[in-house]
């Protein structure tokens, strides 16, 4: 199966916050997931591809690039957003139909916003999604706080699906270049 690392929103100014934004939750695990993961997709010859939004540090600087922390393999494909949504406008979902892509990885920030739409988006597309449920954070809001955010997300997307495809969710040490969507239709 043809399958991708998708990582969205993984940005120096978005991690870390910023004066009006805080860091999101648990940064430094999330960090360390996105590498533990770049580098398994790595060792199984699984293509890696980064979603920044320009909206982040107004599209420019340090702040707008993907964080100093994360090893993002040269090879990477990169791909600018205007919108939450990491599809929408940007050549992604060609790139990815183009290599035959039928399984995308998801992991990055924030959970309610482009993971999300990032996720439904894909199983309407036609790919199976795994979720890495500890792979995406947030910040707070005024009614829930990151934690929540996250493990609402987990619950709500894992199982989602869109007539043929859906989505599950996995964590970071799993096998997650080993599809299981045929144990669940």
């Amino acid at each position: 199966m043809n399958q991708t690392l998708l990582i969205i929103d993984a940005q120096q100014e978005l991690i870390d916050g910023n004066q009006e934004e805080s860091a999101v939750f648990n940064k430094q695990q999330l960090i360390r997931n996105i590498n533990f993961v770049i580098e398994k997709a790595r060792k199984s010859n699984v293509p890696i591809v980064f979603v920044r939004d320009l909206d982040v540090a107004e599209g420019k600087g340090k702040g707008f690039e993907v964080h100093e922390e994360i090893n993002v393999p040269k090879d990477s494909k990169i791909f600018d957003k205007t919108a939450t949504n990491s599809f929408h406008g940007t050549g992604l979902l060609n790139h990815l139909r183009t290599q035959g892509i039928e399984h995308v990885v998801i992991m990055g920030c924030k959970t309610q916003h482009c993971i999300d739409s990032a996720v439904r988006t894909a199983t309407i597309s036609g790919l199976d999604v795994t979720l890495v449920g500890d792979g995406h954070s947030t910040t707070n809001n005024d009614i829930l706080n990151a934690e929540q955010i996250i493990k609402h997300h987990n619950k709500t997307l894992h199982g989602h699906y869109n007539v043929d495809h859906f989505a599950i969710v996995r964590n970071a040490e799993e096998d997650l270049f080993l599809p299981t969507h045929d144990s669940y239709k």
